[in-house]
């Protein structure tokens, strides 16, 4: 019986990643949540490349202002969101799929996917 909260989330993300995976058409967006950081990187899975990353401690993310009503981690969790599109835009990218690697869609992944979205991601 699985019972440390960390192996029940390496199996709710094995059983994630059995349904979507990433080609250089549409990527994965590989999301990694701690509990002060988050982390996202955009992964082609055929040739097994990390095509762009980013995470809350990124230069660019901390020198990204923006306005929302909401806790200071999903606030970061935004700005990475949001910065990470233009990057992605960078490279042409526009549509992605989303891997929440075994987290729930709620609090700062759904500030991370709002952020993205907003600058113009489809997923």
């Amino acid at each position: 019986m699985v019972s440390s909260r960390f192996k029940k989330r390496h199996i709710r993300h094995l059983r994630v990643r059995k349904k979507i995976s990433g080609n250089s058409d549409v990527p994965r967006l590989s999301v990694f949540r701690s509990n002060r950081n988050i982390y996202v990187q955009l992964i082609n899975d055929v040739t097994r490349e990390t095509l762009v990353s980013c995470g809350n401690k990124d230069k660019d993310v901390i020198s990204t202002s923006v306005e929302k009503d909401v806790s200071s981690k999903e606030l970061e969790a935004y700005k990475v969101g949001f910065v990470f599109a233009e990057k992605c835009k960078k490279i042409g990218i526009k549509k992605l799929v989303f891997d929440r690697g075994g987290y729930k869609y709620h609090g700062r992944l759904k500030a991370l996917a709002e952020g993205a979205r907003d600058n113009g991601m489809e997923f």
